[in-house]
C-alpha cells in the first residue's frame, strides 16, 4: 500500500484546524438546524447548491453517480466536519449526493451568510481555508483508496474512520449503526464479502460485538499492511 493511503488516519495528521462551532457562534452566522434519519437524502447530484452544511451529530457519506447509473461514494464525514462548500465558489449545483449514514444534525448555513462571515472574520477565514484545505487532501486520499485498494482494506478503512480514529481526543470506542449493507455501498462490495471481513476481523480480535460494534485500533494494520 502507498505511503499517501496511510496518511488519512494517521494521529498525527488528523488532528483538528479550528473549533468549528465556536466559528459559527462567534462569527454571527445565522443557520438552522436540521435532523435527518440514516439514509435520507440531505441533497442529490445536481440540486441547487445554495448551502454548506456542518455537522454538529452523526455521519454522512458523499457519493457520484455516473451516466450509466453506477454509484461511488467519494467521501465518508462525521461530527465537526464541513460538507457542500462548492456553494462557496458559485458551483449553481451540487457535484454530489449527501446521505446520513446515522442519525444526523446539521446546521444549515446559506451560502450568502457564509460568504459575509468569512469576509468580515479574515482570522476565522483564515483557518476555515486551512480548514477546507485540510479536508480537500483527505477527499483525495478517499479517492486513492476507491481506486487502488482492496474491498477488506477499504473496510478496516471506513470503520476507523466511522469511528473517529485520529480525530483529537479520543475515538469513539463504538461505531455507530451502519447495517453490512451500508458498509457495502460505501465501500463499493457486495453485503456477502463485507460479512466475510467482518468475520474475519472478528476472529481476529480487531472488533467486537457488545451492545454494538466495537473498534480496536489494531485494526489500523489492515489498512497499513501490504
Amino acid at each position: 500500500m502507498s505511503r499517501v493511503l496511510g496518511a488519512p488516519i494517521r494521529k498525527s495528521q488528523r488532528k483538528s484546524i479550528f473549533d468549528a462551532q465556536a466559528f459559527l457562534d462567534t462569527a454571527g452566522v445565522s443557520r438552522r438546524v436540521a435532523e435527518f434519519r440514516p439514509r435520507e437524502t440531505i441533497f442529490r447530484q445536481g440540486d441547487p447548491s445554495e448551502q454548506i452544511f456542518y455537522i454538529q451529530k452523526g455521519s454522512v457519506k458523499l457519493s457520484v453517480l455516473n451516466n450509466f447509473g453506477k454509484e461511488a461514494v467519494v467521501a465518508v464525514l462525521g461530527s465537526d466536519e464541513f460538507f457542500g462548500e462548492g456553494c462557496l465558489t458559485g458551483v449553481p449545483l451540487r457535484m454530489a449526493t449527501a446521505t446520513a449514514i446515522t442519525p444526523s444534525r446539521l446546521l444549515a448555513i446559506d451560502k450568502e451568510e457564509m460568504i459575509r462571515a468569512l469576509h468580515a472574520e479574515h482570522a476565522l477565514s483564515d483557518r476555515f481555508i486551512s480548514y477546507m484545505l485540510t479536508r480537500n487532501i483527505r477527499l483525495q486520499e478517499d479517492l486513492v483508496d476507491q481506486l487502488f485498494n482492496s474491498s477488506e482494506k477499504r473496510l478496516a478503512r471506513t470503520l476507523l474512520l466511522l469511528a473517529r480514529y485520529g480525530k483529537q481526543g479520543e475515538p469513539q470506542k463504538m461505531v455507530p449503526r451502519v447495517s453490512q449493507e451500508m458498509l457495502a455501498e460505501m465501500i463499493g462490495t457486495t453485503r456477502s464479502r463485507v460479512n466475510f471481513f467482518m468475520n474475519k476481523f472478528k476472529k481476529l480480535g480487531f472488533i467486537k460485538y457488545n451492545g454494538g460494534l466495537h473498534i480496536n485500533t489494531s485494526l489500523l494494520t489492515v489498512v497499513l499492511h501490504d
